[in-house]
């Protein structure tokens, strides 16, 4: 059942967002579209009191009870800027708005890009992992808790994934075309 809801929360946040987007822009609805838009927390509302309601009935924590929890992370943490890179493309397409802002690909500008990319991941991941505590602490002691746990270990390995590929950039920043290439002689 959660992982059913899961999905429908998923395919629900496209559709508002779709919706409420085109609402927005071809509709020339702005206030409407903007309505739909923030429909879409209630979601992750629905979704973390299901998941709370079916561990109070007494439901053994698994794997989808930690999934519940990462997708509430994910979507609270990285669902914003969901919206704003559709809204710039949305814009863009049907309002005759600027084209949207590219990714900077070279040097220290790529660099600080994917340190911001890192820490919404991070915000995303601690946010799970608080959730997954939460979790826990509801269940208590007589409930067997290892998979919550794992899933705040998978977190916590995100976390660690994120800071290596920013590191990565800063330390060895990819040049430009034509710009100090290795092998040139």
């Amino acid at each position: 059942m959660i992982v059913t809801l899961i999905v429908i929360c998923e395919v629900g946040f496209w559709v508002l967002l779709a919706g409420g987007l085109a609402l927005r822009y071809p509709a020339k609805m702005p206030k409407a579209g903007l309505a739909v838009l923030l429909c879409e927390p209630l979601l992750e509302v629905v979704l973390l009191v299901v998941t709370a309601v079916d561990l109070k009935n007494g439901a053994e924590p698994d794997w989808m009870h930690g999934l519940a929890a990462v997708y509430i992370g994910f979507t609270v943490a990285l669902g914003h800027r969901t919206v704003r890179w559709a809204d710039a493309r949305f814009a863009h397409r049907f309002a005759g708005g600027p084209p949207p802002v590219k990714p900077p690909k070279y040097g220290a500008a790529r660099a600080v890009w994917e340190w911001q990319t890192a820490a919404r991941w991070t915000l995303a991941s601690v946010i799970a992992i608080g959730l997954l505590q939460a979790a826990v602490w509801y269940v208590g002691g007589d409930g067997d808790v290892g998979s919550l746990r794992a899933w705040q270990s998978r977190m916590v390995f995100l976390i660690g994934i994120n800071v290596v590929i920013a590191g990565s950039y800063t330390v060895f920043p990819k040049r430009g075309p034509g710009r100090g290439s290795v092998g040139r002689g």
